[in-house]
């Protein structure tokens, strides 16, 4: 039985390419060799494309670029027959893919640009289509979409930099919509990045400016005090959300490098609150991706408030981290699925959607 060839895509123009070379690491390694062929797709910073057949190892300490010897500079066409990487090095070779598995996240990377590209060029893609990606990366549009859908979240504003002409005014409106503190993120970026805590008026131009410089409009939500609870979601047709993860971060604030690039947050699995609230937290991030169209994986994040009991959508990320401290993989792990069966059921997955 032949191998099905599969691009495992990282790095990429986006603030998170140092991530995505974790979750590079953690997918080829977890990779099925005996069903699967890797092909090792990285992207730089500034956006070239590389077949890369080194050492995994590498790829994680981002000297992959940098060893001529194992590149190839290639790129997926967009003409759906033929399937593959071209090779741009000038010997015209064709590398037939049959599946992508993006270890990518943010903008360019899981907004719904990269799974356009593979839309057209007739290659399946795992995760979430062009509509339900670019929908979960816009806070915006995830919060109108999720409100229609009776989902509790905090109360929010969303802004353009064109509404700090007159900050005084937009200070008021914050306090008197919102009051303070208050929470301020980028509309579309990913991982907390761009991301601050304003406790009082003063402080809002800055973290504004923070977030713009991610994007072109952000959200400013009221703070929530709660413990902060992550849910994973796996499957197609068939959803299991199986267990809920709590995190602690030492400062309360659980940011980028805190998910993603080092280990000092507190990880609970499974979280603790109560049994009823867990379960409404599964219910509830079911509900979410099945609201927005999602396929195959995601991580969906949220408040639990003793307090009133509450369950508070927060965000959903729909490539959520693959890192040794990812809370997806390890969510998943606690509830006895493998490295291995993840990677291999998500490709799965992937490949009975393109079959209808």
């Amino acid at each position: 039985m032949r191998k099905l060839s599969v691009a495992v895509l990282f790095g990429g123009v986006s603030s998170e390419y140092s991530v995505s070379l974790r979750s590079a690491r953690f997918i080829l390694e977890n990779l099925d060799r005996d069903r699967f062929e890797p092909l090792a797709v990285g992207i730089t910073r500034d956006g070239r494309w590389y077949l890369y057949d080194g050492p995994i190892d590498r790829i994680e300490n981002d000297s992959w670029h940098k060893d001529n010897a194992h590149l190839i500079h290639a790129a997926i066409t967009p003409d759906r027959g033929l399937k593959s990487l071209v090779a741009l090095d000038g010997s015209g070779m064709f590398i037939p893919v049959d599946v992508a598995f993006p270890a990518v996240h943010g903008q360019n990377c899981e907004d719904g640009a990269l799974q356009g590209l593979f839309k057209l060029a007739g290659i399946p893609c795992v995760g979430s289509g062009v509509t339900a990606s670019a929908l979960c990366m816009d806070k915006e549009f995830t919060h109108i979409i999720m409100e229609r859908a009776g989902i509790d979240m905090a109360p929010y504003l969303c802004v353009r930099r064109r509404d700090m002409e007159d900050m005084d005014a937009l200070c008021r409106r914050v306090a008197d919509t919102l009051g303070y503190p208050v929470f301020v993120k980028p509309a579309n970026s990913g991982s907390s990045v761009g991301g601050s805590q304003v406790r009082k008026p003063e402080e809002l131009h800055k973290a504004l400016l923070t977030a713009f410089d991610e994007d072109h409009k952000a959200l400013i939500e009221a703070l929530i005090v709660g413990q902060e609870v992550e849910c994973a979601v796996f499957g197609g047709d068939d959803l299991i959300a199986p267990l809920v993860g709590e995190i602690v971060a030492p400062d309360g604030f659980y940011d980028y490098e805190s998910k993603y690039l080092n280990d000092n947050a507190s990880l609970h699995i499974p979280a603790r609150i109560p049994a009823a609230a867990a379960e409404r937290v599964r219910r509830t991030a079911i509900k979410v991706f099945e609201t927005a169209g999602c396929r195959g994986l995601a991580r969906v994040d949220f408040f639990y408030c003793p307090e009133g009991n509450r369950v508070v959508f927060n965000e959903i990320n729909t490539l959520p981290g693959f890192t040794s401290i990812s809370m997806y993989p390890k969510l998943l792990a606690a509830s006895g699925l493998s490295g291995r069966a993840l990677v291999s059921g998500l490709i799965d997955i992937c490949l009975e959607d393109a079959r209808g």
